[in-house]
C-alpha cells in the first residue's frame, strides 16, 4: 500500500521539478487521463486496505480508464460536443469515493489497534 503514496509523492516531486509544458491543446486529455489515473490509484489502496488487491484488476483499470477518458475526449472534440465532463464527474466521484473509504478504514484499523493497546479489544 505504501508504494503507492510514495510513487505519488515521487511523480508530484519530479512533476514539480522538470521544466514541462503542455500545449493547451492537450489539456484537456491530460487532466481525464490524470483522473484516470488518480482514480485507479485510490482504487488499488482501497483495496489493498481490505485485502482484496489484484494487480492485474488495478493494471487493467489504470490503462483502460485512461484509454477510455482520452478516447471520449476525443470524440467529443471531433463532434464539437465536451464529452470530457462525463470523464471528469464519474471519476471526480470516484476518487472521493475512494478516499472517503480509505479514511474510514484507516481510522477503523487505527482504533481496533489503540483498543487493543489499552486491553479493550472489543472495538
Amino acid at each position: 500500500m505504501w508504494y503507492f503514496a510514495i510513487a505519488l509523492v515521487f511523480g508530484v516531486v519530479l512533476g514539480a521539478l522538470l521544466p514541462l509544458s503542455i500545449p493547451l491543446v492537450w489539456a484537456r486529455y491530460l487532466a481525464v487521463v490524470l483522473l484516470a489515473a488518480l482514480d485507479a490509484a485510490f482504487g488499488g489502496i482501497r483495496a489493498s486496505l481490505e485485502d482484496r488487491f489484484d494487480f492485474p484488476v488495478f493494471a487493467s483499470g489504470f490503462f483502460v480508464n485512461g484509454i477510455l477518458a482520452a478516447g471520449l475526449t476525443y470524440i467529443g472534440d471531433r463532434l464539437g460536443v465536451e464529452l470530457y465532463y462525463a470523464a471528469l464527474f464519474a471519476f471526480g466521484y470516484r476518487i472521493f469515493l475512494n478516499l472517503g473509504v480509505i479514511r474510514r478504514q484507516i481510522l477503523t484499523q487505527w482504533r481496533k489497534r489503540r483498543a487493543a493497546r489499552q486491553g479493550n479489544p472489543s472495538i
